[in-house]
């Protein structure tokens, strides 16, 4: 059965993780107070309704309390961010990811109920910023503020090294979760799989560690 999820709030991140959910071929029902931005979506998502999502009454009669999931992705402002997600809470919807502008706002939302707080611009930002600093680095996503999983290109000097020989856990403090080669995802690789250059290996680590990773062990 597909789940259901529903995203208040169309502008580009609501709008992109409309796209997304429906190229995953999940049911969307999209929300807007703004009639154009309803429309440019409507004939994409299973359903799309415009709607002030602070107003209790109007999210009832979108039986919002029936989705498995929703998304409450307004754009600046706060206040109507917080009322939706409180009357969401109140509602008993399973669960309810929420865009916070900031730490403040992120607060909020944590003591209301929200299941999940995300800050798309900040966590855009880092990645950004590690993919730009360091041309090894492909991909970054930060966990938390102490541990990281990045995507990492093999350089020449460990080229020809198995895992085992680099003494991976305990030189770095991190673990390889998988290799990249070509078209072929090594999960979990064992201790004697070989580093070829241009491997693009994935690491869970803490960010000290994989900044160590980064600066010395892939040139």
């Amino acid at each position: 059965m597909k789940k259901q999820f529903a995203v208040i709030g169309l502008g580009r991140f609501g709008g992109s993780i409309c796209k997304s959910l429906v190229a995953e071929g999940m049911e969307v029902l999209a929300i807007d107070m703004d009639e154009e931005k309803v429309n440019e979506f409507a004939p994409d998502v299973t359903q799309a309704a415009i709607a002030d999502t602070t107003d209790e009454k109007a999210l009832k009669s979108l039986g919002i309390r029936n989705f498995d999931h929703v998304i409450v992705a307004i754009g600046d402002n706060i206040q109507a961010s917080i009322l939706t997600t409180l009357m969401l809470e109140e509602m008993g919807v399973e669960h309810i990811t929420v865009k916070a502008q900031n730490d403040y706002h992120e607060k909020v939302l944590e003591r209301i109920g929200a299941d999940e707080i995300v800050h798309p611009e900040r966590d855009i930002g880092v990645r950004i910023a590690h993919n730009v600093v360091s041309e090894n680095v492909l991909d970054h996503l930060e966990l938390s503020d102490e541990y990281s999983i990045s995507e990492l290109v093999a350089g020449s000097t460990i080229a020809g090294e198995t895992i085992y020989d680099l003494d991976f856990r305990e030189k770095y403090g991190s673990s390889i979760l998988a290799i990249k080669r070509g078209d072929d995802m090594i999960v979990s690789p064992l201790p004697d799989e070989t580093i070829q250059q241009n491997d693009v290996i994935i690491v869970l680590g803490a960010n000290q560690d994989i900044n160590r990773l980064e600066n010395h062990w892939m040139d």
